[in-house]
């Protein structure tokens, strides 16, 4: 776990805590390893789990399937970010989406029992790490609420640029990339990938934004 120390510490979770007490924490946590070949799933519908996941390498998608094998992606996480935390929390709930590898991924997984449970040792960060957990929880809802906010939107270019005007403010430059491909993207925004590309080009014509692969530059002016 040492290699991995530096990006624990600066992920929200351990937000706030030094990286000598974390390495003291994680022997509290329960920590395990799994390496996920990309496509397989460390989690699926009908799984329970007390555990929830922190990425170190590649990155790991929450997916959902309609009873026709129709894919839908609600969210992407990559090293340093955290998943599974809201059913972790409530271990009766089985999960109702799969946790699918998007690329190889080395993950870490916490048993959150320990974290909600004051530890035996009474680690003296321990109410800092339930605080951050919380904000980690807080900040999945909302993210979830913005992809809501994408797909409710009527047409296909309404959905891409709420999608890419969110993601430019995240980055805080009208350049950035995704975590997504084309499919992936027409999955995450529950759109028909062909009218997707098209109208990509379209607003490409029109200078409205450029793009390469996953990488995209959004104009001046009015897009709609």
């Amino acid at each position: 776990m040492d290699g991995h120390l530096p990006l624990i510490a600066r992920s929200p979770l351990f937000r706030g805590i030094e990286p000598d007490e974390i390495e003291a924490m994680l022997g509290c946590l329960d920590v395990r390893q799994r390496h996920i070949p990309k496509g397989d799933a460390l989690l699926r519908v009908g799984d329970v789990t007390t555990s929830m996941g922190l990425v170190l390498e590649g990155s790991v998608r929450l997916e959902r399937e309609d009873y026709w094998g129709n894919r839908a992606i609600l969210a992407s996480f990559g090293p340093g970010q955290s998943f599974a935390e809201v059913y972790a929390c409530e271990p009766d709930l089985p999960l109702d989406i799969n946790v699918v590898a998007a690329e190889d991924a080395l993950v870490m997984l916490m048993d959150l029992r320990r974290i909600t449970t004051m530890c035996p040792s009474s680690c003296a960060f321990h109410a800092r790490l339930i605080r951050n957990l919380l904000g980690c929880v807080a900040r999945r809802t909302h993210a979830l609420t913005r992809k809501i906010e994408h797909t409710s939107k009527r047409t296909t270019r309404a959905k891409l640029l709420s999608y890419l005007s969110d993601q430019a403010k995240a980055a805080g430059s009208n350049r950035f990339s995704i975590p997504f491909d084309r499919q992936e993207l027409a999955d995450y925004l529950s759109v028909d990938r062909s009218a997707m590309c098209a109208e990509l080009s379209r607003m490409r014509k029109e200078g409205i934004m450029d793009y390469r692969k996953n990488e995209f530059e959004l104009k001046e002016g009015s897009a709609l």
